[in-house]
């Protein structure tokens, strides 16, 4: 929890009454991606981010406007079952067998 809070830049405070369902970062290359999974007041909600060598997950852009990618968006299990089984964008990562394991208890 305090790498992932540290990674995007934001006070734990931010996830206070956050279920967090699953933090994935993966690193290669001097780039990085984080895909974050959480439910709150029984909705779920995912956080996608990444980043290059120069620029970090609490940076919102290459602009260097230090603003994070810390933008939760509100999801559905059936949304994100659909984009693992019909989405390229899951192929190839890291985080694809956790997440299908952290939607069985959703």
């Amino acid at each position: 929890l305090d790498e992932m809070l540290s990674d995007f830049g934001i006070d734990k405070s931010v996830v206070d009454g956050c279920e967090i369902l699953l933090a994935s970062y993966s690193y290669e290359d001097y780039e990085g991606d984080a895909f974050v999974l959480f439910k709150r007041d029984g909705k779920l909600f995912e956080v996608n981010g990444g980043h290059c060598s120069c620029h970090g997950l609490e940076s919102q852009s290459y602009n260097c406007d230090n603003d994070t990618q810390w933008e939760p968006e509100e999801t559905t299990k059936e949304a994100l079952e659909y984009r693992l089984e019909n989405s390229t964008s899951y192929s190839g990562n890291e985080y694809a067998a956790e997440l299908k394991q952290a939607l069985l208890v959703c």
